[in-house]
């Protein structure tokens, strides 16, 4: 009996050890066969310059990621707002996506000095001067927060379009703004200068002016003419306010599952779709002016005087906006970049 005990122990033992192995083996087969999926979303329209470029990325991480990866791209904000899709990467429901400063500052609050500086740039020139200036330390701090930049963007010039006609800063006193629900800050300084904010998401623009909930909407010409805010909002003033700046970024979750191969694969087209985008989105601004003037649009050009007047509000913001929308560290960086772009000769 002891014989027979002793053997139908080793035989147990042997059984379970092996169900153990394949147990084992499954799992690790399980494991190898997810599907890489990259999931990125976006408020650009579809089969605009921008969901083509995101198409571009893809098609460059697909290709060197091989197997089956499939990569996802939901655009026109399906996923909800910028500060939205922020909030997703951080809980893994996307691994990237393309945004402006609305959402970027959500992940890292220095990037709101490339945008919520009025008046501050003259150029494309100067944004693109002071954003490469401060390019690396600024992907450093959102690497360091768990995302990694891949492209950087921009879609065009802020302008003011509003049902009735208006040049002045005072004009716009009695009028309701549309203004991102993400920026909370933004909106206390327009009320304590006697603006009226109201707080929206993108998606909620064009119902908001049809219904009179808004009166203006400061906007990109390109953005107003895809979402045909300007068949309602027809007058558009000719102010460069401020750029809208955005750039793609994926968790570096997405980025560590990545093959090397893979990785530089998108590295090196994230540099080219924002090269791309930057070029081109800067060419439609004045093209999407045409087409929307050949369609009524009428483009109110402040005098030198009235100029003077949204330079002086821009100048009374700065001291509020310093410390409160852009840390004071940044903001002074950025007065001493364009310092020293200025200063230099044929500039």
């Amino acid at each position: 009996m002891t014989y027979f005990s002793t053997l139908r122990r080793q035989i147990l033992g042997t059984c379970l050890a092996a169900i153990v192995v394949v147990l084992a083996a499954a799992n690790a087969t399980a494991v190898h066969a997810v599907t890489p999926q990259l999931r990125i979303s976006t408020l650009a329209p579809k089969n605009s310059l921008y969901h083509r470029q995101l198409q571009a990325v893809g098609e460059a991480w697909r290709s060197a990621q091989g197997g089956e990866a499939k990569y996802l791209i939901y655009p026109d904000g399906s996923q909800g707002g910028e500060a939205e899709l922020a909030r997703r990467m951080r809980i893994g429901q996307l691994q990237g996506a393309l945004i402006s400063v609305v959402g970027l500052r959500e992940i890292e609050p220095s990037i709101a000095a490339l945008q919520s500086m009025p008046l501050l740039f003259r150029s494309w020139e100067e944004v693109d001067y002071v954003r490469e200036k401060m390019r690396a330390a600024m992907e450093k701090k959102f690497f360091d927060k768990g995302f990694v930049v891949l492209a950087w963007g921009d879609s065009g010039w802020v302008r003011f379009f509003s049902k009735e006609p208006a040049f002045r800063p005072a004009d716009y006193l009695k009028m309701k703004f549309f203004a991102w629900g993400a920026e909370s800050e933004q909106q206390e300084i327009m009320k304590s200068l006697g603006y009226t904010p109201v707080p929206l998401e993108t998606s909620d623009i064009l119902p908001a002016i049809q219904t009179g909930m808004i009166s203006v909407v400061p906007s990109t010409p390109y953005f107003a003419l895809a979402s045909q805010i300007y068949n309602t909002a027809p007058n558009m003033l000719e102010i460069n306010w401020a750029p809208i700046v955005g750039a793609l970024v994926i968790t570096k979750k997405a980025w560590d599952d990545m093959n090397p191969a893979a990785q530089q694969a998108v590295r090196n087209a994230g540099e080219k779709a924002g090269l791309a985008m930057r070029t081109q989105a800067r060419l439609e601004v004045d093209e999407a002016v045409g087409a929307m003037k050949q369609r009524g649009l009428v483009v109110n050009k402040p005098s030198s005087e009235q100029m003077k007047e949204w330079q002086a509000l821009a100048d009374k913001l700065y001291p509020r906006i310093r410390g409160q929308m852009v840390p004071a560290e940044t903001f002074d960086e950025v007065f001493l970049h364009l310092k020293a772009f200025r200063a230099t000769p044929g500039r």
